[in-house]
């Protein structure tokens, strides 16, 4: 029989971790489904079937038993077994096949936007920019946090405040005034899943389509990519060793209803925005009744004197929104932001985040509210800044007493990274791609432009080298690495 033909040719790996009557239901639904058993066609007893493979009846049965569950299969005990004749016949699928349709405009906006965003891959090496140094993280502490509050669940492991766990808030609250000087009450903090989904909120409930925003260029593109994805108008600004030119934004983007940046230190450039400048941006913003969005992503690691001020310490319109990240002081893995909010601006930003994952989930915030309060978050961050002024000297006198004739730094008073300039003409896409070649990686300063920038938002060609989590005989490696490069070795 043609059917007995197809089933007897079904594969089945015996030594497979799936059982057998398993692969034997999935095997037969596939036949169904592409066309090659058809609709009302009767299948062989379970004692001729058991024959044809050489496998257990228990086996046919159990396969016949869940695919007459799903639909597949009908019949009763002396008529047979035939496949459902209801049961639609469905093309033989292709072996490329296209999008149904064509995807939304805002959906294509997503993807042209987003998809230029990069992640680590691989093992961490020499520079690898934006991480902290896993290995100074205390995860026993961490995990036994979290493994207390899941012995002794409470109501708030049931669905919870969009705005986050209210002891993180407060504490944070109380450590935000005390570091940067950020203005604000527990009921301002929104938690989010990282500083990227509070860009997002930002750019999609601040700004409507062909709404313009000003970006730093350069600039972080994972900031960049939420406006773009929003349908913003973004304008690119210069950035100088005062941070971002307001005068060049109100001059050719007069019209914006919002600015990102990041005046503490700028990525990648690595400049502090200059206190005449964020006076000039607020009194600018004020006029102009436009939103700020001050990103301060690495702030508690500054290395040659205290954290600076925040720049929504100075606001006194309740245009800016802070935003924070702990991806950098304790791993990007956890997946936990936050916002500081105007008070005027809070309801809204709650039920938006809501809409988007109801909240933050909820256990790593509870164990992040009892690190802090048992004192380990304040430990940790003073070990790990230890750690990276040491990686960074490191970094730096390596530079200087080896790569001094091809390479010459920018500011370096703090972040996790450093900003370098060639001394002499370079490719930064071939220097990048040798890098990786020999097990370095380099991020060229051009990946921060932005694409529509203009001619003067230009920067010298050079790199982005990140020491955070690389231990000092690392970057001693990496950087006679990177000198063989230079030099052409």
């Amino acid at each position: 029989m043609h059917v007995n033909r197809i089933l007897a040719a079904l594969p089945l790996e015996r030594s497979a971790k799936t059982p057998l009557f398993r692969q034997l239901y999935e095997g037969i639904k596939g036949a169904i489904l592409n066309g090659t058993i058809n609709p009302g066609m009767q299948l062989p007893p379970t004692r001729t079937f058991c024959r044809l493979l050489a496998i257990s009846r228990q086996t046919v049965l159990n396969a016949y038993a869940q695919l007459t569950a799903e639909g597949y299969l009908c019949g009763a005990i002396g008529k047979g077994t035939f496949v459902t004749l209801q049961l639609p016949q469905r093309p033989r699928a292709c072996a490329a096949l296209g999008l149904l349709r064509p995807l939304s405009a805002r959906g294509a906006g997503f993807v042209a936007a987003l998809g230029q965003t990069r992640y680590h891959q691989g093992k961490n090496c020499a520079f690898r920019v934006g991480m902290p140094g896993l290995e100074q993280f205390p995860f026993a502490v961490w995990s036994r946090l979290e493994a207390r509050r899941l012995r002794h669940p409470d109501h708030h492991l049931g669905y919870s405040d969009p705005a986050g766990y209210l002891p993180l808030r407060e504490l944070l609250c109380i450590y935000l005034k005390t570091s940067r000087g950020v203005q604000c009450t527990p009921e301002q903090i929104i938690m989010t899943s990282g500083s990227q989904q509070a860009l997002f909120l930002l750019s999609n409930l601040l700004l409507g389509p062909g709404d313009a925003a000003w970006i730093e260029s350069p600039g972080y593109r994972g900031a960049s990519g939420p406006l773009y994805a929003a349908g913003a108008h973004v304008c690119a600004v210069p950035v100088d060793e005062q941070g971002l030119n307001v005068a060049y934004g109100a001059a050719h983007c007069p019209q914006a209803k919002l600015v990102y940046v990041t005046p503490s230190h700028q990525l990648p450039l690595g400049v502090t925005m200059s206190l005449q400048r964020r006076l000039e941006l607020l009194d600018w913003a004020a006029r102009n009744k436009a939103w700020v969005i001050e990103d301060d992503y690495d702030s508690e690691y500054r290395y040659t004197g205290p954290p600076l001020a925040s720049l929504q310490s100075l606001d006194r319109a309740a245009c800016v929104v802070y935003v924070g990240t702990l991806s950098k002081v304790l791993f990007p893995g956890l997946r936990l932001g936050y916002l500081v909010a105007p008070p005027a601006l809070v309801d809204a930003l709650v039920c938006a985040k809501s809409v988007i994952d109801r909240h933050t989930a909820i256990v790593p915030q509870m164990a992040l509210a009892d690190f802090i309060a048992e004192g380990h978050f304040g430990r940790h961050i003073k070990r790990t800044r230890e750690a990276n002024s040491e990686r960074r000297a490191a970094l730096l006198a390596g530079i200087a007493h080896e790569l001094g004739d091809v390479l010459k730094c920018g500011p370096a008073d703090g972040g996790l990274d450093l900003c370098v300039y060639f001394r002499r003409q370079q490719n930064e896409a071939e220097v990048a791609s040798a890098g990786a070649a020999r097990g370095i990686e380099l991020r060229p300063l051009s990946f921060y432009a932005d694409p529509g920038a203009s001619a003067v938002c230009a920067v010298a060609p050079g790199l982005v080298l990140g020491f955070a989590a690389i231990p000092v005989p690392e970057i001693k490696h990496g950087l006679a690495v990177l000198g063989a490069i230079l030099r052409g070795r």
